[in-house]
């Protein structure tokens, strides 16, 4: 890019920027969605090998560029990579926010946790992860589901932070089974549990009322795991009762696991994060370095076919309005290549997607450069992203959560994308 074009790109992106959260901050944007489907791409997904793609590069000269070719889409001017061919007539359903970033680069935990908390970690508080603000602030959507679900892998960066355990995920190993240490062993009959809630009632009526807040969790949490472990929740993991031929739309693993998480939220769940970073597709997941590369298109292409029949299966049921699809990654890929063949790491500009969720989606927001390495327009903070993911859902991303007596904005200061808002 020339010296006076990149002069006249930088400030129109300071002059939009500014101008965007002037309106944004001016209007409180509260969509109708009633669920997240969060998936993660562990790793670092590469804009310009899926959602923004560019010119074609070439490894083995080290010319920088796209790995694959680009397709059209059902949104005229968008285009995704060739290996995203179920998403592509989708794409007016779908919105690639291109835009997304933060200054975390060369630390998968640390961008992990700022992508899952919308903040940098900091020595004195923990932040709660998206998925418990969610489950704090509206609940199971039905009683006896619990409000937060985890497919993929548990650790502080998904946890409730200050919001307490109460707040945290329920956590899923198996697609074909409950929860591990809820569900009942088949020893134990409906009569003989039926005689030990009533034991336990009788011990419950023994006692006189406790003032303590802590108690009174534990025994919240301990009438939600009866809850769980029983049959009428348990029967979100019969995928067998769905029709074959949309099991096998959904493809593997990791298309089973959207297919639970689509049963979930009928049973009542708010937020399921689902994993994706199948490590024995190509031996290294979306983290690309060197020859991992070399099989990323089948990561691509197992994503396509999963969130693609998501999509389409949602929206058969009438649910894709009120089902908000998440798409996030700590961070993306430059445009170079390394020694190896591969790509490194880059913060300054990368994509996240969101589907569904009532929004008025565009099939792409934001513009990046030739080699999508630098903004144009319309760039969004991951702070900007969680706003707009709360105000879909109906939480009041302006307001305050306390960490004790310490006020704590839900968000980093982030404005929803108003587009996205009609």
């Amino acid at each position: 890019m020339h010296r006076r074009k990149f002069i006249a790109a930088s400030a129109a992106v300071t002059v939009g920027s500014t101008l965007n959260q002037q309106v944004r901050a001016e209007t409180q944007f509260k969509g109708k969605a009633e669920h997240v489907i969060s998936i993660w791409l562990g790793g670092g997904m590469g804009a310009l090998d899926t959602f923004d793609p560019k010119r074609i590069g070439d490894p083995k000269e080290k010319v920088a560029g796209s790995y694959y070719p680009g397709i059209e889409t059902a949104v005229e001017g968008v285009r995704v990579c060739e290996h995203l061919k179920h998403l592509a007539p989708l794409m007016d359903r779908v919105t690639a926010i291109r835009t997304v970033n933060h200054n975390v680069i060369d630390e998968h935990a640390a961008a992990t946790n700022f992508m899952h908390t919308g903040r940098p970690v900091s020595g004195t508080i923990v932040y709660p992860s998206l998925g418990s603000v969610v489950a704090h602030e509206r609940g199971a959507a039905t009683d006896g589901a619990p409000p937060y679900v985890l497919i993929g892998y548990p650790n502080v960066t998904r946890g409730p932070g200050f919001l307490g355990a109460r707040h945290s995920y329920l956590y899923l190993t198996d697609t074909s089974q409950g929860p591990a240490g809820l569900s009942r062993p088949e020893s134990i009959t409906p009569a003989r549990q039926s005689r030990r809630e009533g034991f336990l009632a009788n011990l419950r009526s023994a006692q006189p009322p406790s003032a303590d807040a802590r108690q009174r969790e534990y025994e919240d949490a301990i009438d939600l795991s009866l809850k769980l472990g029983g049959p009428e929740f348990n029967r979100s993991f019969q995928l067998d009762a769905e029709p074959g031929d949309l099991r096998t739309r959904y493809g593997g693993e990791f298309g089973q696991r959207c297919l639970l998480a689509r049963r979930l939220i009928e049973r009542g769940v708010r937020f399921i994060e689902v994993s994706h970073n199948l490590n024995f597709l190509n031996g290294s997941g979306w983290d690309v370095h060197n020859g991992g590369i070399l099989q990323q298109h089948a990561l691509i292409q197992e994503l396509d076919t999963a969130v693609s029949s998501l999509i389409t299966d949602l929206e058969q049921k009438h649910m894709l309005d009120r089902t908000l699809i998440v798409i996030t990654t700590e961070f993306g890929r430059p445009p170079e290549f390394d020694s190896g063949g591969g790509r490194g790491h880059q913060g300054s500009s990368f994509t996240c997607v969101l589907a569904g969720g009532g929004l008025q989606h565009c099939g792409a927001y934001g513009e990046t450069d030739e080699l999508s390495k630098s903004i144009v327009t319309d760039p969004v903070s991951v702070a900007d992203l969680f706003a707009t993911i709360h105000a879909a859902v109906g939480i009041d991303y302006g307001k305050n959560l306390y960490g004790g007596d310490r006020p704590v904005p839900v968000t980093d200061r982030g404005l929803p994308i108003a587009k996205l808002f009609g």
